[in-house]
């Protein structure tokens, strides 16, 4: 749901094709924020017995009376205490579910009497801390300023999440006020969470603002986890992390009970290790919710199960667009995208260069402009009904300035104060800024059309940068997330390799609410690729 701000105003100002090194980082990060970066006995992947297990394997291990829901939970709170919380302390996890096993033993009880609600019955699931859960656990956005907040109800998407008999196990961290605080942020840090760290390297940054759901789906914490993005928050650490993630159209999931940006680019999305893990909590999420009247624009259009749509075969007589900047830059980068689209070819695709980026690339001032109405708007709603001490973005940025050595100490929170100085929706800057905006809805759908494509395609993101929170993120380019991010289109990114152990993923998107289309390309690029490749918490580049 949340906008990133990892390429300071990419989607403002364009995309510089920054080059990035592999020394290790000179970085200031300290052990207290992160963690020892040591590797322990228990850390690496091969010694977890869930390793890259997906759904369909943990439902037949319980089917078959190998594993039951609270077995494979107790397995997945063991590891994210080895690893998450020590060892390579990725600490991508900022609170565990206190009722997680009783509701495993729940799931146990009905499938011993018969009742299987369906394909996540039993399965853990963690959750981005945005997003209210009625229950026991905070809800903050990683910010200090809400500690103590826990909802009186769930979400919409969480009440799917529980009739489908999933396992709330946690929520995860995330980049506080989901990146929209500071323009000079680290992405992956929040002042209630710390840093997380990305799994892969753990000294490179897992990105925003889903990091510690993009790390923990990476280092197999979880079988599935739940993201939001506004501009890039789902795909960009999906990418990072070397995983799948899926931004859907705005209005097929609800946002009621998330603290938001944008009502205009807001929505979770599922992260995963497959697509079809991916499709599977897609199908799920899904839902007209009254108390979002965005959603009833759904209606008719989305689909009860996403997985039948995936075909290995899918990408045969497809019509791809590729965004042709892209094919230069740093070479690394480069070399999987040609490589990328190879196999496209050779899976029957027919390849059109497009240049999308220079179209969508003029609207970036007006975005930035709709998501600081917006947030103001959309935050002191939530806030106002909310049971966090703070009952407004005012007393937001008060407290913050009130508890600024913990709060503040590495970075400030110029963007909250730029979005306190606007004025309401009624502003003519806003809505001209809007029109502007949504615009990219036309952009899409005419090269779409003129060109006759199935999906549009290109690398997601570049490598991960090196943590840094005294100077904050930098640019490391090939940013693709904005065109769909604006137009509310669907956004899929599959793992497309890695040089250095830092992932790169492929992005695939299309017009509104055709999840099944790119479901359909991505999981036969997917299945002919097979790029996913599990972390190895390398301490950094170089060893």
């Amino acid at each position: 749901m949340k906008r990133r701000s990892f390429i300071k105003n990419s989607s403002l100002a364009g995309i510089t094709m920054a080059s990035i090194g592999v020394a290790a980082c000179n970085n200031p990060v300290s052990k207290k924020e992160t963690g020892e970066i040591k590797k322990k006995p228990g850390a690496v992947p091969g010694d977890f017995v869930l390793n890259e297990i997906t759904i369909d394997v943990l439902q037949q291990k319980m089917q078959s009376g190998e594993y039951t829901s609270r077995s494979v939970t107790q397995l997945y709170l063991d590891r994210i205490d080895t690893i998450d919380k020590k060892g390579p302390a990725i600490n991508s996890v900022i609170e565990l579910n206190p009722d997680a096993l009783t509701i495993a033993d729940k799931m146990d009880s009905e499938r011993k009497a018969g009742k299987v609600r369906g394909p996540l019955h039993g399965i853990p699931v963690l959750i981005k801390d945005n997003i209210n859960t009625g229950d026991n656990m905070m809800t903050t956005a990683g910010s200090l300023a809400l500690d103590g907040n826990k909802a009186v109800n769930d979400a919409f998407i969480i009440n799917q999440l529980r009739e489908s008999g999933a396992v709330l196990l946690g929520k995860t961290n995330l980049s506080e006020w989901a990146n929209f605080r500071s323009t000079r942020s680290c992405s992956g840090w929040s002042s209630r969470g710390g840093q997380t760290k990305n799994p892969n390297v753990l000294d490179r940054n897992p990105c925003g603002s889903s990091s510690g759901s993009g790390a923990a789906v990476a280092a197999n914490l979880c079988a599935v986890a739940i993201g939001t993005e506004t501009d890039g928050s789902v795909i960009a650490p999906s990418s990072f992390c070397g995983i799948v993630g899926i931004k859907p159209t705005v209005g097929l999931l609800s946002r009621s009970g998330i603290i938001p940006i944008s009502a205009t680019q807001d929505t979770a999305g599922p992260m995963a290790r497959t697509v079809k893990d991916a499709a599977i909590l897609l199908s799920v999420l899904a839902g007209v919710d009254s108390t979002d009247p965005v959603t009833n624009e759904s209606k008719g259009k989305s689909q009860k199960d996403y997985t039948v749509f995936l075909d290995a075969n899918g990408l045969k007589g497809k019509r791809i667009g590729i965004e042709k900047s892209f094919l230069s830059g740093h070479e690394g980068v480069t070399g999987l995208y040609k490589q990328a689209i190879e196999i496209l070819k050779t899976q029957g695709a027919t390849i059109v260069e497009i240049e999308l980026l220079k179209e969508t690339g003029k609207l970036g001032n007006d975005e930035l402009t709709v998501l600081k109405y917006e947030f103001k708007d959309g935050v002191n709603k939530y806030l106002s009904a909310a049971n966090a001490k703070v009952k407004s973005l005012a007393d937001v940025i008060a407290f913050n300035k009130q508890n600024e050595a913990k709060a503040m100490p590495w970075f400030k929170q110029e963007i909250l104060e730029s979005c306190q100085e606007k004025g309401g929706l009624d502003s003519k800057e806003y809505t001209d800024a809007h029109a502007k905006t949504i615009s990219s809805r036309n952009i899409i759908d005419s090269m779409m059309k003129q060109n006759k494509l199935d999906a549009i395609c290109g690398t997601s993101i570049g490598y991960a940068p090196c943590i840094d929170l005294v100077n904050g993120d930098y640019d490391t380019g090939f940013y693709f997330c904005p065109p769909a991010a604006m137009a509310g289109y669907p956004h899929i990114t599959v793992p497309m390799g890695a040089v250095h152990n830092l992932p790169v993923g492929l992005s695939f998107f299309s017009t509104a609410y055709d999840e099944a289309g790119i479901l359909k390309v991505a999981y036969a690029y997917e299945q002919a690729s097979k790029k996913r490749t599990a972390p190895e918490f390398k301490n950094s580049v170089t060893g």
